[in-house]
């Protein structure tokens, strides 16, 4: 197969929790990775976000409410996510969603750190405060 690494172990089993919003990936030998939705779309493999080499990325923001609505296998090598904001041109490669589960927490960290740095929202523009959320006043 190419552009697989050989030791990178094939999923047993893949299930969508709709309700929230997690990917789980089980693999031989008990291993389950769980990826939220968000988790996925802002690391997606795309060159829209990945650009098309070294310091063309574009950070992921406003991702926090989206969902997959479709999970599409490509050959035996990987899975095409569609997602609730009409993104779905990254191929997961099965090498690619192994190193987001056993990197997860360290990327999401990243993340959120960027986020920050760059005065970026996890939330969709306009998902401001809700005006009748009580503002302290008496």
């Amino acid at each position: 197969m190419a552009g697989l690494d050989n030791s990178t172990p094939i999923p047993e089993e893949i299930r969508l929790h709709q309700q929230s919003r997690i990917l789980e990936i089980a693999y031989p030998g008990g291993e389950r990775h769980h990826l939220s939705c968000e988790f996925l779309r802002v690391f997606t493999p795309s060159a829209e976000a990945r650009g098309h080499g070294p310091g063309q990325e574009k950070l992921q923001a406003g991702k926090k409410d989206v969902e997959i609505l479709r999970i599409e296998p490509v050959g035996n090598y990987a899975l095409r996510l569609i997602f609730s904001d009409g993104h779905d041109s990254g191929l997961y490669s099965w090498d690619l969603l192994y190193n987001l589960g056993r990197h997860r927490d360290q990327l999401w960290q990243e993340y959120l750190h960027q986020l920050e740095k760059q005065g970026l929202s996890r939330e969709q523009a306009g998902n401001g405060p809700n005006p009748s959320t009580p503002c302290g006043k008496h």
